[in-house]
Parts: structure tokens; C-alpha cells; sequence
């Protein structure tokens, strides 16, 4: 009878459960590398110490990456005041532009001028023409007169002197005219001026003295350029600007740079919100962007020079000393994690059948003996049988085929993270029994293989080292 209640839990736990004694503890093993090369410093660890994530556990020599950050430093003060220089030139540009605009308005009105001088100067041709006309009728009167002695000779000579003087006016004032014309580009005159002296108030002469151009405001030479030395100023700090064409006038131009501004259609706000898009600004700030990057990247290289723990673990595989010199890369320790393990279990293909995701397992490890159980759950099943995966599979086709039984990898996941008073070791062995009876539970129970894009579950926290 005692007999008989002793092995009674070994008969129930051999008909429902499955086991193997080829299982073991495997976790993750995380490789250290610094990010940056450099003469080591300082080693804080050593093999089998525990760290916490965010322990430092080397230093390498920062004084080589603190000078290249303060290169980098002086090389972003530079850019930024070439930054600062283009947007005064620039500055400087567009005031130029401002300036160039109310001078094309000015050549605009100079013009304008001139026409109506031109005007004026016709006007008073007329009116010397005139007066040359009264002084020439006085003179042959009084001719008539001297010859009857009516009047002296003194007086005929006066009288003779005022028709010279008018005929001087009137070349002057033909001469003033044609001034005038030249000055707008037009032909002096159409004619003499002893010619002018005899036209009628109807004549057509006086209409063509006045006769200039339609838009010659527009067209003139002085407005063209003042319209060309405009447009230059403004391309050397808009990337955007559309060259006008070599026959748009400038109230078209001014037109256009008025349709930029979409609220009050005002020439000196488009020009000042162009600042930002002329090339000099533009390629300055990408200098000035260019070494804020250097500069991050030269800071974050300085930060690298302290290698830190990613994860909670143990050291291992520590194979460097202060002095040694290390690339960046370069493997110089481990870190096996005490949480995030699990245990791989070779199932014989032949105990498979009945094994799912989700079964409860107890865990017996051989370190600690039957004093402990730890609880799993079975987590997935390998893609392949281990021989599958070697490096050099069998080939069965070759005919040389012997049969044997194949083991399949089984992971089983913790339910519950170990004691700290009990960890578990990787590389030490377990015997798994899975409850194949019971049913299972949990994510993808019941499955052989598991869904599409699951996330991974975190491993839940320990406590951590002081």
C-alpha cells in the first residue's frame, strides 16, 4: 500500500504529461561594442558582476572627441556669422532695389517732364514767332514813313534792331526745341527756322514739333535701363524671379511684382518677403544646418566614449584592459540577460502529437533538484527538427536512408519570472513535463505555429541591483 502511494503521482504524471531530459535554459545575449574607437580609459565590470540597464561599464579617452566637438563648435560660430553677413548683403540688396525702383519712377517722370518742357518750348516758339511777325510789319511801315521824312532815320534804325533781335529769339527758341527733341530721342526739327517764321496758326509744323511716341515714358532709353538695373538688383536675391521680357514696360513689371502680394499689393513688403528665398540666405542657412549636424553628431560621438549596459544581466566574455585601443564594433564583453530567458526543450517527433501552444509545464531544473518547480507555458515549435538545421543536413535522397527518431525544438516561455534567490543559468538542464491533457490557454492556444506580426511580449521587470 505504500508503495502503491508513492509511485501513484508518477503513474498519473507519465499518462499525462510528455517529457524529455535534453531541455536546457537558453536566454538572450546581448554582445557590448562601443559606437566610437578610442584608447580605453577605464573598465567599470568585470566577468559575472550584475548590472542594471544604463550602468556604465566602460570609458574610453574622450579628449580626442572633446576637441573635434569644439572644431565643430568654432565651425557653426563661422556659419552662422557668414549667415548673419548674407542677410545684411542681402539686406543691403534690397534697399539698393528699393532705391532702383523709385529711380525708375523718377526716370519715368523725368521723362514726362521733358515732353511737357518740349510743350512749352513750342508754345513759346510760337509766341516769338509772333513778335517777329509785329517787328518785321512795324519795319515796313516805318520804311514807308522815312521815305516822306515822317520818321528819322534814328528811329528806322530802332526799328530795324528790333526784327534782328526778334529773328535771334526765334532761332533760339527753335534751337531750345530742338534741344528738347534731342533729349527725348526724337529729330531736332523738321525744318529751318526762317521757315517757322512764316508758318500759319493753322500749320501742321507746330502739331509735328510736338508729336512724340505713344508710352514713350515707357520706352525711353533712361526708363529701360533704370528698369534693367532694377530687375538685375532683384535676381541677385529672389531664386524665383521671372525675368521680364525684353518688351514688357515698367508699369507691367511693377505689375507684376504687385500681384506677389495677394494683400495690399504692395512692392516693398514683396520685396521684404523675398529676403528669405534669395540663394545667398538660402545656401548660408544650409551651411548653418549643415554644421548644427556636425556639431550633434560630434556631441553625441563624445557621448559615446561611455558604454553603457542596454539591458539588465551578468558580465561575461570581458576581454578588455585600460589602454587597450578599440574599434568601433569591436566586441568587448557580454551581457546574458536573468529575465528574458526561456528553455529549449527537443521533443522526440514522436511525443509531439498531442503537444500545442499554451500547455502548461512544469520545469524541474537539475541544478536545484525537485526542491523547486518553476511553471511555463509552451510558447512555439521550431520551423524545423535540429538535424534540418545543421550545418550539413542529411540527404536521404543519396539512398544510404536509415531511419531515425528526430528531435524538434520546443520553446517554453516562464509564466513567472525566477526568485532572485533561484535564478536560473543558461546552458543548464531542465526536465520539462508539458500537460498534454489539460487544455491550453493563454495567446494562440492551441496552435502549432503562431499568428502573423504578434508582438512580442517585454519581459516583465526584476528587481535591480543598488
Amino acid at each position: 500500500m505504500a508503495l502503491g502511494w508513492f509511485l501513484y503521482p508518477t503513474a498519473v504524471r507519465a499518462f499525462t504529461t510528455v517529457s524529455t531530459d535534453d531541455a536546457y535554459v537558453n536566454s538572450h545575449i546581448t554582445f557590448v561594442a562601443p559606437r566610437v574607437g578610442g584608447q580605453v580609459a577605464e573598465v567599470f565590470v568585470d566577468d559575472n558582476y550584475r548590472v542594471a540597464k544604463g550602468d556604465l561599464l566602460v570609458r574610453l579617452d574622450p579628449e580626442p572627441y572633446r576637441v573635434k566637438v569644439a572644431i565643430k563648435q568654432a565651425a557653426l560660430d563661422s556659419a552662422r556669422a557668414d549667415a548673419t553677413a548674407a542677410l545684411s548683403q542681402v539686406k543691403a540688396t534690397e534697399a539698393l532695389a528699393r532705391s532702383q525702383r523709385w529711380k525708375l519712377e523718377t526716370a519715368v517722370q523725368q521723362v514726362d517732364n521733358q515732353v511737357a518742357l518740349l510743350r512749352a518750348r513750342v508754345a513759346a516758339l510760337r509766341a516769338d514767332q509772333a513778335t517777329l511777325r509785329r517787328a518785321r510789319a512795324d519795319f515796313k511801315r516805318s520804311e514807308k514813313l522815312a521815305s516822306g521824312s515822317a520818321i528819322s532815320q534814328e528811329e528806322l534804325d530802332q526799328r530795324r534792331q528790333v526784327v534782328s533781335v526778334a529773328d535771334a529769339q526765334l532761332r533760339q527758341a527753335l534751337e531750345e526745341v530742338a534741344q528738347v527733341r534731342v533729349g527725348l530721342g526724337l529729330k531736332p526739327t523738321p525744318t529751318r527756322w526762317d521757315q517757322v517764321a512764316d508758318w500759319a496758326d493753322d500749320a501742321p509744323g507746330w502739331a509735328e514739333l510736338m508729336q512724340t511716341p505713344p508710352n514713350l515714358n515707357q520706352t525711353f532709353s533712361s526708363v529701360r535701363q533704370a528698369l534693367a538695373e532694377l530687375v538685375q538688383t532683384v535676381a541677385q536675391f529672389s531664386s524665383d524671379f521671372d525675368l521680364p521680357l525684353s518688351e514688357d514696360t515698367p508699369i507691367a513689371v511693377i505689375e507684376k511684382f504687385r500681384e506677389r502680394d495677394m494683400q495690399g499689393r504692395n512692392v516693398d513688403r514683396v520685396l521684404r518677403d523675398l529676403l528669405p528665398k534669395a540663394p545667398a540666405v538660402i545656401q548660408a542657412n544650409a551651411k548653418v544646418l549643415q554644421a548644427e549636424k556636425d556639431l550633434a553628431q560630434a556631441q553625441l560621438d563624445l557621448s559615446y566614449c561611455e558604454v553603457r549596459a542596454e539591458i539588465d544581466g551578468v558580465i561575461g566574455r570581458r576581454n578588455i584592459n585600460p589602454g587597450n585601443y578599440v574599434t568601433t564594433g569591436q566586441q568587448i564583453m557580454t551581457i546574458r540577460s536573468l529575465t528574458d530567458i526561456w528553455i529549449d526543450c527537443n521533443f522526440k517527433e514522436t511525443q509531439l502529437a498531442d503537444v500545442r501552444i499554451g500547455q502548461r509545464v512544469d520545469l524541474h531544473v537539475d541544478m536545484y533538484g525537485s526542491r523547486r518547480v518553476y511553471a511555463g507555458r509552451v510558447s512555439g515549435f521550431s520551423t524545423g527538427t535540429g538535424s534540418t538545421l545543421s550545418l550539413l543536413p542529411p540527404q536521404n535522397a543519396t539512398g544510404n536512408f536509415v531511419k531515425v527518431v528526430q528531435r524538434l525544438p520546443v520553446r517554453v516561455d516562464l509564466t513567472e519570472p525566477p526568485p532572485p534567490e533561484a535564478p536560473l543559468f543558461a546552458g543548464t538542464s531542465v526536465v520539462p513535463y508539458v500537460f498534454v491533457r489539460e487544455a491550453p490557454t493563454g495567446p494562440q492556444a492551441g496552435q502549432y505555429l503562431r499568428a502573423r506580426n504578434e508582438p512580442i511580449t517585454p519581459a516583465p521587470a526584476t528587481e535591480k541591483k543598488p
